[in-house]
């Protein structure tokens, strides 16, 4: 059974340049131990999620794409809360932002206490999707969009996964 962290490994490496990637590079990137990356890298694997040898980590980008496009949202629904500083996600932050027209409403942030901007909570896949969102401008990009396609809605969601196509499978 898939957790939400395993979703943050797979997009992490999906972003990261090269097969090499060493276990205690993601766990430092992603703010988790290394048993945790451990025991994510099992769970992906046996999912169908991730290629894995002893030289390398690589992702099925395309199934990781069809789970985030067609069932993400049902295995881990996005949960609104109230009003808090956090780091803006959704369509509050790139690439989407520059879509949509400022509605005025209060924009959808993750609750973390450096955050700059007032919103409404939105519970991030994970808690430590700030802090490794803040360090990593492509991965933010990522979770900001798996956000959006979590969300309730259908044009939010059409856009992102169509984001999200670009950067998972370009070619595809």
């Amino acid at each position: 059974m898939l957790k939400e962290v395993d979703i943050l490994l797979l997009l992490k490496l999906s972003e990261v340049e090269g097969p090499r990637v060493p276990s205690r590079k993601l766990a430092g990137d992603l703010f988790l131990s290394e048993n945790d990356v451990a025991q994510s890298l099992k769970r992906c694997h046996a999912s169908g999620l991730l290629y894995r040898t002893d030289a390398e980590k690589r992702v099925n980008r395309a199934a990781l794409f069809e789970l985030l496009a067609h069932g993400f949202r049902y295995l881990f629904p996005v949960k609104m809360g109230s009003m808090t500083r956090g780091v803006p996600t959704s369509i509050a932050a790139e690439p989407l932002k520059s879509l949509f027209a400022d509605t005025g409403e209060p924009p959808p942030v993750w609750p973390y206490m450096d955050g700059k901007v007032r919103g409404i909570s939105l519970t991030p896949l994970h808690k430590r999707v700030p802090e490794a969102a803040l360090r990593d401008p492509k991965l933010y990009e990522l979770l900001a969009l798996v956000d959006a396609v979590r969300g309730p809605k259908i044009r939010e969601r059409k856009i992102a996964t169509e984001e999200l196509a670009k950067r998972l499978v370009p070619n595809g």
